[in-house]
């Protein structure tokens, strides 16, 4: 049976083919027989308990220069003409991100929405960690100068970062003796309306941080990503170096104890960051990693996330 597939996404023609996820999904989908949609969550609308959008029909190859087509644009109807959605554009996790999941809230599971909308709401990344305190480090989210000065004086060297950022874009690291910490706190505070994350900085980072992908909450498969000497993150398009990773007891430990959890909430395409035994985030929103992953060692993610999509629906 053909399903019909709608890929919420960033516009397609500015994709990486080599290191795209969506990508890969979109492929598969392809090979099994399925008619792919895409549009921008830009022109997602809601009236009178419709929901629809303006999208293309999608043909996608792994071609450098010429890896999509487009079809004309038409308006569809995402409950009553698509099967799947893929909710698949980037984060930030912002008001936008979040309309968009009261909005495809109406169709789901009619329509099947990867992931479950209203768990996707209610997951943000840094947030979603704080239902495991046993798995992640020390943490405090706040916007109060004294506890972070606090918390500082008792881990001395720390991470602060956005809540709801991503890519490792605004990821500072403060030691003990470090005298930006005022002037960081009021920039964070001028520029984010919400509280901020602070971490104890775990010296494992440079060993890496592993990227575990679960399928309807088992894991599935790994990538150790290794930042640049000097740098504290280790996402790739910042210059993190991906290597192949098996999993540790301790991951494994880990894995077990989230993925009932994420199983009973929906999410069925879920990416994990691990830094030596601690659990750093849970990204539900739009995961990475699959296309390296089975570059390493062979494990096709897109294939074991269209088998639990199919069972669901078939």
């Amino acid at each position: 049976m053909s399903l019909n597939v709608a890929l919420q996404m960033d516009p397609i023609e500015s994709v990486d083919i080599e290191g795209d996820s969506t990508f890969a999904l979109g492929l598969e989908a392809e090979r099994r027989g399925h008619k792919l949609y895409h549009y921008d969550v830009n022109d997602l609308s809601f009236q009178d308990g419709r929901v629809t959008a303006y999208a293309h029909g999608l043909t996608l190859r792994r071609e450098p220069g010429n890896h999509f087509s487009l079809g004309a644009l038409a308006k569809i109807d995402l409950g009553a003409d698509i099967d799947v959605v893929l909710m698949r554009q980037d984060p930030p996790f912002d008001m936008g991100y979040i309309t968009a999941t009261h909005i495809l809230e109406h169709i789901h599971p009619e329509t099947l929405v990867v992931n479950d909308p209203a768990s996707v709401r209610n997951a943000p990344e840094k947030i979603f960690l704080t239902r495991f305190p046993d798995l992640m480090p020390p943490t405090l989210i706040t916007r109060n100068r004294r506890d972070v000065e606090q918390f500082r004086a008792e881990y001395r060297d720390i991470i602060v970062k956005p809540l709801y950022g991503n890519g490792g874009a605004g990821v500072f690291r403060l030691r003990e003796d470090d005298q930006n910490l005022n002037s960081l706190i009021e920039i964070f505070r001028e520029f984010y309306p919400e509280s901020f994350i602070v971490q104890q900085y775990l010296p494992d980072v440079v060993k890496g941080d592993k990227r575990i992908i679960l399928i309807d909450g088992e894991a599935v498969g790994a990538i150790n990503r290794v930042p640049l000497a000097g740098e504290v993150r280790s996402n790739m398009h910042v210059g993190g170096v991906a290597e192949k990773s098996g999993l540790t007891d301790r991951e494994r430990q880990i894995c077990d104890a989230i993925g009932p959890t994420l199983r009973e909430q929906g999410m069925l395409f879920v990416g994990i960051d691990v830094i030596g035994d601690y659990l750093t985030e849970i990204n539900v929103t739009s995961p990475t990693g699959i296309q390296e992953i089975q570059r390493f060692d062979g494990t096709d993610i897109a294939a074991l996330l269209w088998d639990a999509i199919e069972k669901r629906l078939l």
